[in-house]
């Protein structure tokens, strides 16, 4: 799976796709519009990071590439990428259930925190992607 070499871009199909895992130092790209909102992302091999308006969307350490993230109220699916395995973190509603799946297959539920925050593993090989869905429960 290929990085996202414009650090952050709108896909035609109305997602978006960011990250690149291959940089060394870290990169960042702020006031990219998309949708009415204002997007950041701060990516290098360490982490990657994304934000909308000022608030925290998507982290994964390792730096990671997503491709065709789409986030509505009931759900968030994209496909992830790293050179090794992966976890990341969403923000999603507080105090909540989502099932989790990983190429169509249910991971199990989980519950967010008081912040919202919902983190997952994903053991991948190296450059390896995984099809990821959250759904609230």
């Amino acid at each position: 799976m290929a990085t996202v070499k414009e650090l952050l871009r709108a896909e035609e199909d109305g997602t978006l796709s960011f990250g690149d895992y291959t940089l060394a130092s870290k990169t960042k790209l702020d006031n990219f519009e998309f949708e009415g909102d204002i997007y950041k992302v701060k990516t290098f091999a360490e982490i990657t990071k994304l934000e909308k308006n000022g608030m925290f969307v998507y982290e994964s350490v390792p730096g990671s590439a997503v491709e065709n993230f789409k986030e509505t109220d009931s759900e968030v699916e994209f496909e992830v990428s790293a050179p090794e395995d992966v976890q990341f973190t969403l923000e999603l509603e507080p105090d909540s259930e989502y099932e989790v799946f990983i190429d169509g297959t249910s991971a199990g539920k989980m519950a967010t925190n008081l912040s919202g925050k919902l983190s997952v593993s994903i053991e991948l090989n190296p450059d390896e992607s995984a099809a990821v869905k959250v759904v609230k429960c």
